[in-house]
């Protein structure tokens, strides 16, 4: 849980009482490579918190083909939000690519903290911001850049995760086929 307070203090103070009822509203997950933590059509229970591992949120169209949202490593949330936060079933997948663990964190419980505790409302009106404007700057690069120039930016901001991530993922998330990221990939380094 010490992950946990380091989290929430990049942007609030703590003391010990307060981190001791934060702490009481999240559970531990361990979660195995290739689980789902969201099904499409689940009920969505829980917004998580990334300790290991990386996770991919996806939803699959009509025509059987997978769109990549978002990836999630250490330190980053993540859920169906449109499920989680309408209580509607899940539209979404959520699953993992590596061993992982994550913080589950109910929406009951997320309300009962941040009306409990004036500083968690701040803490989760940053990160709802922040995630904010990072899906406005994704929408907005995908529709108004080259390719290159996506594959650019998503290594600028996201170094470790190239890395991490098999190539086929990428190119889903990037909107490029296979050999235009391996061109891409090449001339990067």
């Amino acid at each position: 849980m010490e992950s946990l307070r380091n989290h929430i203090e990049q942007i609030i103070p703590l003391n010990d009482e307060e981190f001791d009822h934060i702490k009481s509203f999240f559970s531990l997950k361990r979660v195995r490579k290739n689980q789902y933590l969201i099904h499409e059509g689940d009920d969505v229970k829980h917004e998580y918190l990334v300790l290991q591992g990386i996770y991919k949120v996806f939803y699959i169209d009509s025509e059987g083909k997978e769109h990549i949202l978002q990836f999630a490593q250490e330190n980053w949330w993540l859920s169906d939000y449109i499920g989680f936060f309408k209580q509607k079933p899940a539209s979404m997948f959520v699953q993992c690519m590596e061993e992982g663990e994550v913080l589950c964190l109910t929406l009951h419980g997320r309300e009962k903290l941040a009306s409990e505790l004036h500083k968690m409302e701040h803490f989760f009106r940053i990160k709802l911001t922040n995630g904010y404007v990072a899906l406005q700057q994704r929408i907005t690069l995908l529709l108004s850049s080259t390719p290159q120039e996506r594959y650019e930016e998503f290594s600028k901001w996201y170094p470790n995760l190239i890395q991490r991530i098999p190539k086929k993922y990428i190119t889903e998330y990037l909107g490029v086929s296979r050999e235009t990221l391996s061109r891409l990939y090449s001339t990067h380094k």
